[in-house]
């Protein structure tokens, strides 16, 4: 059976039951929250975490009883892209999937991520693993004014990117450490929050406002791991290549893609799959606590994991990491010798660029030209 919790706004301003302390004694399934897991990489690492055997709480806006969210379009064929729909399938995974509706955006302030915190540990007795992954789409994305001048964005663009997207991480966070800290002392595990960002948090993408958000979750995970690592809880950020989400696909399929994201391909050898993402958070959590600890704070790439632990997507596809040769030469330095040239790089040369990453330093010193300029 799948449960779902709805918090409404008239819930949340009700008083919150007070969490019951965790115990050693709690049920030794770990326990997962997993924020934006009714699409796209969320929904991925809700699946994984249960193939993995854990209890997820999916939490998302949308669901079958109040209906999809509408602001980005996905494919006619993406009927219930809904929490319970990624519940069912994190059960049919074999983990416990619960759904739970909330809105990381409502008002009053700050009050959703705090009950929803509470009510999974005290449901739950403990609190393992914590997915920010939830993110609100951003105005102008459908073209190429979602790249534009930030003078022209102005603040619709940076509150869009760093309402759900930062603020809402921070103070889930907030409201998560001390289960997790609790459940750490009580079972001798080693929680990890995890915070899903992208190589804007490194290099220029897109616009101005997004790569400030992005850089800003990667110091929110590196400062955390500092103060969380006595505690014996991890961090991580993992940063998925061009994800084959289902907005992806269909901005793709209109052939808005192209525009929004200058050129860059989403098919293979390429594109991710959401369960990529969500196998490389499963691979971590195999390594162990120690390991966590040890990668604390890290940004983690989830193509460079795949060569690291040894696992490949859902079609058994392994994409380079973005920062790869093999990677950056197809789609950026051939289509540009294409274009000034007018002749086609051959593909022995093609299939000769090897999967040799560059260095952050050389990677993050400016933007590469995009696939599409002039």
């Amino acid at each position: 059976m799948i449960a779902t919790a709805l918090f409404a706004p008239s819930l949340l301003t009700s008083r919150v039951p007070r969490r019951t302390q965790i115990v050693a004694s709690a049920s030794e399934q770990r326990v997962a929250i997993v924020t934006g897991a009714s699409r796209g990489i969320g929904r991925g690492i809700a699946i994984e975490l249960g193939r993995a055997g854990f209890v997820v709480h999916c939490v998302g806006r949308s669901s079958r009883s109040g209906g999809q969210t509408t602001e980005r379009a996905v494919a006619a064929d993406y009927t219930d892209l809904t929490v319970e729909a990624t519940a069912e399938a994190v059960s049919a995974a074999g983990g416990r999937g619960v759904a739970v509706q909330a809105d990381l955006s409502a008002p009053p302030a700050d009050a959703v991520e705090a009950a929803l915190v509470e009510r999974v540990a005290s449901a739950e007795g403990r609190l393992d693993v914590v997915v920010c992954s939830a993110y609100t789409t951003p105005p102008d994305l459908n073209d190429a004014k979602f790249r534009d001048d930030f003078w022209k964005q102005g603040a619709t663009m940076w509150d869009a990117v760093h309402g759900v997207g930062l603020r809402s991480v921070f103070m889930t966070c907030c409201a998560a450490a001390p289960p997790m800290i609790e459940t750490a002392a009580a079972t001798g595990t080693t929680p990890l929050v995890v915070l899903v960002s992208s190589f804007a948090g490194k290099a220029y993408t897109f616009n101005v406002p997004y790569g400030v958000g992005k850089a800003a979750v990667d110091r929110l995970g590196s400062d955390m791991a500092l103060q969380l690592k006595s505690k014996g809880v991890a961090t991580t950020v993992l940063y998925p290549g061009v994800v084959r989400t289902e907005g992806n696909l269909e901005m793709d399929a209109r052939g808005d893609w192209a525009a929004a994201s200058g050129g860059l391909d989403l098919g293979p050898p390429f594109g991710e799959t959401p369960a990529f993402t969500g196998r490389a958070l499963t691979a971590l959590l195999e390594l162990g606590g120690e390991a966590l600890l040890e990668r604390s704070g890290d940004v983690q790439v989830v193509a460079e994991l795949a060569r690291d632990l040894d696992f490949a997507d859902v079609d058994g596809n392994r994409p380079p990491s973005i920062r790869s040769l093999a990677f950056l030469f197809p789609q950026f330095i051939f289509p540009q010798i294409e274009a000034e040239s007018g002749s086609k790089v051959p593909n022995w040369i093609k299939e000769a660029v090897p999967d040799v990453l560059l260095p952050w330093s050389i990677f993050t010193s400016g933007p590469p030209p995009t696939a599409n300029q002039d």
